[in-house]
């Protein structure tokens, strides 16, 4: 069901899209830019060369403060969030008794309390689900307050430097509360395009203050969701609801790194998140299919939705993300298939108009991420 216009919400930075004469587009129940006048194709490639700022402030952002925090959310995901040390944040994942994903998130120590990241569409329910599961020594505040900007490319490091000096020695997955353009942030060094980059949190009051600061920066351009699909579809990063769902779990999804060594089944920690069990048993015996990157060969789309079959035509697999790649310059594919197959080494295609179209697999994303490490 689409929402009517007046009925969307709206990011504190929703002004700036409408005078930088954004597409606006509904997603998540907000009015959010899908692109500015420089066009998806010209923002993506600008990303990768250099910076783009994008206004991701309808994610989620929860504040738990109170007694034993870490080992609270130790019951809920399957990383180590005991041994976190203040200042740093890690990817997690909710998981149901099945074994399935929730959502994706980020996980930050500050300390005396910690700051968690959720995907937009997920974030009520995240918010009620933490509610429910944590105990009542812990209290939850959802940090509507707050506008959230992410400044991705090989130029946000410079950049930011220029407002906040401490900048240039933030590493990735490290975070610091710092000064730009007159206003506190809470900035950590991450991001969803494969690039070194921050992610800036700042009162809704800052927002546009802040983000009219980074856009005068030279190299710095608006970006809007088109280009963050595709910036993180080549960089092999999972969409929520499309490569991740409550149906497909940690192993399924290839996403075994995001589950800690201390947290497997012969760690020191082992087990005592939501579908642990199920987990455990994929990790000894296999899984039936596997989330893979693929690029298929030549120009012609491959959507969401499309099936993947073998040489005799039969179907292995479905498409969980599909685009196009303006830096590799052709199509990307994230799919679903079948293991057996996987391992047979068989030849895959994506079956579109009643076309086969053959696939070329990819290890990992289709580019080396960037992330700066020190």
């Amino acid at each position: 069901m689409t929402l009517p216009l007046e009925a969307l919400l709206k990011t504190a930075l929703h002004p700036l899209h409408q005078q930088l004469g954004a597409k606006l587009v509904p997603f998540a129940g907000y009015d959010m830019p899908v692109q500015y006048p420089l066009g998806v194709l010209k923002e993506h490639l600008h990303t990768r060369a250099a910076a783009g700022l994008f206004d991701v402030s309808h994610m989620g952002q929860i504040k738990l403060t109170g007694d034993n925090i870490a080992e609270a959310l130790e019951a809920l995901v399957p990383i180590d969030v005991i041994d976190l040390p203040v200042g740093m944040q890690r990817y997690a994942l909710f998981t149901n008794e099945q074994g399935g994903i929730r959502d994706d998130l980020m996980i930050t120590n500050c300390g005396d309390h910690f700051i968690l990241v959720v995907n937009a569409a997920c974030k009520q329910a995240d918010a009620d689900y933490l509610r429910a599961n944590l105990p009542n020594t812990i209290q939850l505040e959802e940090l509507s307050d707050k506008a959230l900007l992410a400044l991705q490319g090989p130029a946000a490091r410079e950049v930011l430097t220029g407002f906040a000096p401490e900048a240039a020695s933030l590493v990735f997955m490290h975070t610091a509360t710092m000064i730009i353009a007159g206003a506190e942030c809470f900035v950590s060094c991450s991001g969803y395009s494969g690039e070194d980059g921050y992610e800036i949190s700042v009162d809704n009051d800052s927002a546009m203050r802040v983000a009219e600061a980074l856009l005068a920066e030279e190299g710095v351009e608006a970006i809007g969701l088109g280009a963050r699909d595709s910036l993180r579809l080549e960089a092999g990063l999972c969409l929520y609801g499309h490569d991740l769902d409550e149906h497909t779990t940690p192993i399924e999804s290839s996403l075994l790194w995001a589950i800690s060594k201390v947290r497997r089944p012969d760690g020191a920690r082992a087990g005592g998140y939501p579908g642990a069990d199920k987990i455990a048993q994929q990790l000894s015996s296999g899984v039936s299919k596997k989330r893979v990157m693929l690029k298929p060969v030549g120009r012609a789309p491959v959507r969401e939705g499309a099936d993947v079959v073998n040489t005799e035509g039969d179907v292995v697999g479905r498409v969980s993300s599909g685009g196009f790649g303006p830096t590799v310059g052709g199509p990307v594919v994230m799919a679903y298939v079948d293991q057996k197959v996987l391992s047979s080494g068989d030849d895959l295609f994506a079956k579109v108009r009643g076309k086969s179209l053959p696939l070329e697999r990819v290890s990992g994303g289709l580019l080396p991420s960037r992330y700066y490490r020190g």
